[in-house]
């Protein structure tokens, strides 16, 4: 009797038969800690994309057509300034030589010279950072605090349907503070509070009068943004079967909002406000220039616009780590405030 071969049926190898664990499961397994290999992994991405940045980077100025140092010095320079120059940045040498040169200074701090200050990048940009530090901790923490009561409060509102009006103009005007980029807001802070009441300065910084323009230009959309998160978290909350349990008990307002509505909308909140972290650091940049705040984001145009190579090299690796640091910090909180989901998603 002759078999066919559509009825012969091998048996599933080991290998096949076992499915293949994941790479964050392997982790797990060698660290032996889900916790320790969830960090484990955030950094190793992190790693990664610092990596490619700085290739980016590095690479950045060998595309640009012509001699960057002639470009920054103008054409009018003489040609022993500029040769003496090339070869003081190094840029005389091979590109993988430079490059070597260049990661060897990083791993030791040192992120080059300015070609138009003649300092050292890192020296101006430690100058700097901690304005735009401060600026946008200051604006994430005010857009942070003002989105949780507006949120909750809409939602409640909304829920309950007596100020059906009040809550379209609240929607309205969140709507508009998401569209309006940054830097239209920061002009229209200076022509209405500063040009039109005269209640702050215009532009500056060191003193608290001159930080409440900024900050708000700052703060407005991304708070406007993060009430709009809040405000659907809440209702998709409140219309849980635990909530309507806990409000058939007649639970005061306090107890039923606080202790049992906000902990559940932690969670998703905090996500999107990793997402806001990382736009107000970027949003720095124009926001800086607008009302000349002598931080980072306003150091990278006037860099750019005296073709300051090195500088701009700097500028952009440390905006590069504050984007990974800001993600990072928001995958642990995560992690910490509700780690069976941030764990099992890794």
């Amino acid at each position: 009797m002759t078999i066919p071969p559509s009825a012969v049926t091998t048996a599933p190898s080991p290998e096949a038969a076992e499915p293949a664990a994941s790479r964050g499961e392997r982790l797990r397994v060698l660290v032996g800690s889900p916790r320790a290999a969830f960090v484990l992994q955030r950094l190793g991405r992190a790693a990664v994309s610092f990596a490619i940045v700085l290739v980016a980077a590095f690479f950045m100025v060998q595309l640009v057509p012509g001699d960057p140092v002639r470009a920054a010095l103008g054409p009018t320079a003489p040609v022993a300034t500029v040769d003496a120059l090339r070869a003081q940045l190094g840029l005389d040498q091979s590109v993988w030589s430079q490059f070597g040169h260049y990661v060897s200074g990083l791993l030791h701090g040192d992120l080059g010279m300015s070609i138009t200050s003649q300092r050292q990048v890192s020296q101006i940009l430690g100058e700097r950072l901690p304005t735009t530090l401060v600026l946008a901790v200051v604006s994430f923490l005010v857009a942070a605090i003002g989105a949780f009561p507006i949120g909750v409060a809409t939602a409640v509102s909304a829920r309950s349907g007596r100020h059906r009006v009040l809550d379209l103009g609240v929607s309205g005007l969140l709507g508009i503070l998401i569209a309006v980029p940054n830097f239209l807001l920061a002009v229209l802070l200076i022509a209405t509070l500063s040009i039109g009441l005269g209640a702050f300065p215009p532009a500056g910084w060191g003193t608290p009068s001159q930080a409440v323009l900024p900050v708000l230009a700052l703060a407005l959309g991304p708070l406007a943004y993060l009430a709009r998160i809040v405000h659907i978290e809440m209702l998709r909350v409140l219309d849980t079967p635990y909530l309507t349990t806990a409000r058939s008990k007649r639970l005061p307002g306090r107890l039923l909002y606080l202790r049992h509505a906000l902990p559940n909308i932690v969670a998703a909140t905090l996500t999107a406000g990793g997402v806001v972290l990382v736009g107000l650091v970027a949003g720095t940049v124009l926001v800086e220039t607008v009302f000349t705040v002598p931080g980072i984001g306003s150091t990278i145009v006037s860099s750019i616009t005296a073709k300051d190579y090195p500088l701009i090299q700097g500028v952009v690796l440390v905006y590069a780590l504050l984007v990974l640091g800001a993600n990072l910090l928001i995958d642990l909180a995560l992690a910490i405030l509700d780690p069976r989901s941030a764990i099992a998603e890794a």
